[in-house]
């Protein structure tokens, strides 16, 4: 059996509660113990443990394969705060408030969000239409590589 990396799991825990980044705990075991970690290792570890993801990721509210040149444009930044108020995660008052305003113009321009990605602007505020039944215009079917990680049953 391999050797465990994890010397301290408790320490390891606390770091995870007080929101250290991977990178922080890599740095800081390679410091402390001499020991190479690699940032799935961390992952693996906080969803063995079952602890609460840092970041949300919702791929029914961004279900496309976002190109690299699209992935900063203010509708996909909306995605995915609003991705992290549907998950109960904090969320500060300036992002809260942007998320506000953004929620209320989609409202009042009855629009929703699509997503093409043949095209330069890529996220385009399109008319609700009948089948909309939430904030984005639904692919035929999820193109994203990027699945809620939590959710590892393949589906």
């Amino acid at each position: 059996m391999a050797k465990r990396k994890i010397v301290d799991e408790g320490e390891v825990i606390r770091w995870f509660e007080q929101g250290w980044t991977y990178q922080q705990m890599m740095d800081e075991y390679k410091r402390k113990y001499g020991i190479e970690t690699v940032s799935s290792m961390w992952g693996n570890f906080r969803y063995r443990k079952g602890l609460t993801r840092r970041i949300a990721r919702n791929d029914d509210l961004i279900p496309w394969a976002v190109k690299p040149e699209h992935r900063q444009l203010y509708p996909v930044a909306m995605l995915r705060v609003e991705g992290r108020r549907r998950a109960g995660m904090e969320l500060d008052e300036d992002r809260l408030n942007r998320l506000a305003s953004w929620r209320a113009m989609l409202e009042e321009e009855d629009a929703v969000v699509h997503y093409d990605p043949d095209t330069a602007e890529g996220f385009f505020y399109v008319p609700r239409e009948p089948q909309d039944d939430d904030i984005i215009r639904r692919p035929a079917r999820k193109t994203t590589q990027r699945r809620n990680a939590d959710e590892r049953n393949g589906t």
